[in-house]
């Protein structure tokens, strides 16, 4: 079995203790000089990710721009998501449901953000986060939450409202039973009392929904310069 290596200059940034705006600029000429194209490519961030204790404020916007981007544009299906490579999102970047970084988590929102559709299983991972660092106190929601409390903060209604901001039609929030479920259990780990208001008026507005999305069976396939492979 063939070991992966990084090739310069990433072999020598990975070595480094903290990554600087400088190490960003060879990246992009030699290591990424046209973006982040290839899965080897993805293998490279994270590592320089994981390797790296200290980190400029420049590396997190690179990392998760040129990183969604890739997920989102340079994979199929084009422009969007579906359910299997969300569930290699939700693989790749958590471990046993969790998101242990606040970077991967920034990571994980922005590909909704700019994906044109979102499969529900991967809205109800992002709202799950909340869950966890109220119940758990574990994940990288928890790490920038402000207020440690089992009550719902005007931080944690943002947060929800961006994950679900997309499915949004006027007053109503049609989800389906999966990221319901989810909403629910958030909800019965906090006392209501200790709940900003904004969530009640979210719960209110949830409709639920059966949402039928036919399932595929492909590999996570990435877009060449020449040709799609499959």
């Amino acid at each position: 079995m063939s070991e992966f290596r990084l090739a310069f200059p990433a072999c020598v940034i990975a070595g480094k203790h903290r990554l600087a705006a400088d190490d960003i600029g060879l990246l992009r000429k030699h290591s990424f000089p046209d973006g982040v194209r290839t899965a080897d490519d993805v293998v490279v961030m994270l590592a320089l990710n994981n390797s790296c204790p200290e980190k400029c404020p420049e590396w997190n916007a690179f990392f998760v721009e040129s990183l969604a981007g890739f997920i989102v544009n340079y994979s199929y299906p084009q422009g969007s998501l579906d359910e299997i490579n969300a569930a290699w999102i939700m693989r790749m970047f958590a471990t046993d449901g969790v998101v242990n970084s606040a970077l991967e988590l920034e990571l994980v929102l922005h590909i909704m953000e700019i994906s044109s559709y979102v499969p529900d299983e991967l809205r109800a991972f992002a709202l799950d986060q909340l869950r966890l660092a109220i119940t758990d106190n574990v994940g990288g929601y928890k790490l920038t939450r402000a207020v440690e409390r089992k009550g719902i903060t005007r931080q944690d209604v943002d947060y929800v409202m961006r994950v679900l901001r997309n499915v949004c039609e006027g007053g109503v929030i049609p989800v389906s039973p999966v990221t319901h479920g989810v909403l629910r259990r958030i909800e019965m780990e906090t006392l209501p009392a200790a709940n900003h208001p904004r969530w009640t008026e979210i719960m209110r507005a949830l409709e639920l929904r059966d949402y039928h999305q036919p399932r595929t069976s492909r590999w996570l396939r990435i877009v060449d310069d020449e040709q799609a492979v499959a």
